[in-house]
């Protein structure tokens, strides 16, 4: 009789030899040089093993708007791309996700779809304050909520009455908001090009959305989470209220670390987003804050849309959003912008995840395969619904091999489970 199901060998990102024992889809035991025999013995010696990635931003746009992207498209191109698990947000599906009712019926969609594990946010807004409990009860991952308008009349952003309030009964429901930390820009440059779309929507307005949201958060003693900061200033101004006891964790995205605004001009439609794209003294400065370990968590924000809403001469009309989940860790790697805890442990730890998040015994054997071996990635080998990524055409020094969901190799038939927070005390 075998030890374990599974023996896997193979290497540390640093180098070092890891040998993974895995049975029931757990891993039993973790050691460089590990002894015993499986029914399945893996040699990954050539490459390397990294946890799954917990991406926690995602917008897979099901139900209502799947020719955008869908459940299915989505967790296939996030698992091609390392991922292991995913939190679909609450807006761009139709109708969003204010109530149960509408949580139910996307979760009853992604068990059927989906080839990672999920979980799924709840939205808040003026029309959902009456459903937070409900929908904590129903298995929210959390609340999410814009500082500005979302682009989607459905969805309304959330003034600071309406924030304050969510955030009171987040605090209550022991569960976390996630906030798009941005106000409203009040004038608008002329112009309709790139150019001016990025000078639109100024650092300082994410700033002062930062502060009012970590303002509220200590009010209320709320878990709040801030997503896809674009600055360093703002990794300050998070972490100078984490010394003042602030619950507060802070997420970037990986087109921030990866693409200027420079790069934006040059592609396009393609790399519009909201915060926009920096300069690239921005962009590095961010990825020293990543380096030094303040900032928490690495969530891709994918967001694809239907390609005719990338077109067009005007690009406040354009659509905004950044697909880009399956290809992004590879192009990490090459910079070596990829600490593990940021894609896994910390994401497992913010959202009460116990069994999930890293290399540890007793948790479920998620992770992925990454041999250094160049590729570049074209639109024919891209799994979302339409290959409009920014980083079509790029080359990276660094392939995804395989991604495990629970010891099994994930495949197109492979279906994931839904993931319930715990409600014990968040903490950061």
């Amino acid at each position: 009789m075998s030890d374990f199901d599974l023996i896997l060998r193979s290497r540390h990102p640093d180098g070092t030899p890891v040998t993974l024992g895995i049975t029931d889809g757990l891993i039993q035991a973790i050691a460089e040089d590990l002894p015993g025999t499986a029914t399945v013995e893996i040699d990954h010696s050539h490459g390397f093993l990294f946890p799954g990635w917990i991406d926690s931003h995602v917008h897979f746009n099901e139900p209502g708007r799947t020719d955008w992207e869908g459940l299915t498209t989505g967790s296939r191109a996030l698992a091609a791309g390392g991922g292991t698990a995913f939190f679909d947000m609450p807006l761009n599906s139709s109708p969003p996700v204010l109530n149960v009712e509408a949580f139910e019926a996307k979760r009853f969609l992604a068990e059927q779809k989906a080839c990672t594990d999920f979980a799924l946010w709840g939205g808040l807004t003026p029309h959902s304050l009456d459903h937070l409990e409900a929908l904590s009860h129903a298995g929210a991952i959390g609340f999410k909520a814009f500082m500005c308008p979302s682009g989607l009349d459905e969805f309304v952003h959330a003034d600071a009455a309406t924030l304050r309030a969510g955030m009171t009964q987040a605090a209550a429901l022991n569960l976390p908001v996630a906030v798009h930390a941005e106000l409203d820009p009040t004038t608008r440059p002329p112009g309709h090009d790139m150019a001016t779309w990025l000078a639109s929507r100024p650092i300082q307005l994410e700033l002062d959305a930062i502060t009012l949201a970590l303002d509220l958060a200590g009010e209320t003693g709320c878990a709040l989470h801030i997503v896809h900061v674009s600055n360093p200033e703002g990794i300050d101004l998070i972490n100078a209220a984490k010394k003042q006891g602030v619950n507060v964790t802070v997420e970037t995205c990986p087109h921030y670390l990866l693409l200027s605004d420079t790069d934006a001009i040059r592609i396009g439609a393609f790399a519009k987003c909201a915060p926009p794209l920096r300069p690239q003294t921005t962009l590095d400065a961010l990825r020293q804050k990543l380096l030094a370990g303040e900032i928490d968590t690495i969530g891709s924000d994918h967001s694809p849309s239907s390609p005719d809403l990338k077109q067009g001469d005007d690009f406040f009309a354009i659509w905004g959003g950044i697909a880009g989940i399956q290809h992004a860790l590879p192009l990490l790697f090459d910079l070596d912008l990829t600490p593990a805890p940021l894609f896994s442990e910390n994401v497992a730890k913010r959202f009460r995840l116990p069994n999930k998040g890293g290399l540890t015994i007793g948790h479920d054997a998620d992770f992925c395969l990454v041999t250094k071996s160049p590729q570049t990635f074209t639109p024919a080998d891209s799994l979302s619904r339409h290959p409009i990524s920014p980083y079509l055409n790029q080359t990276s020094q660094h392939r995804i091999e395989a991604t495990y969901l629970r010891g099994q190799r994930i495949t197109a038939q492979t279906r994931g489970h839904f993931l319930r927070p715990t409600l014990t005390t968040n903490t950061p």
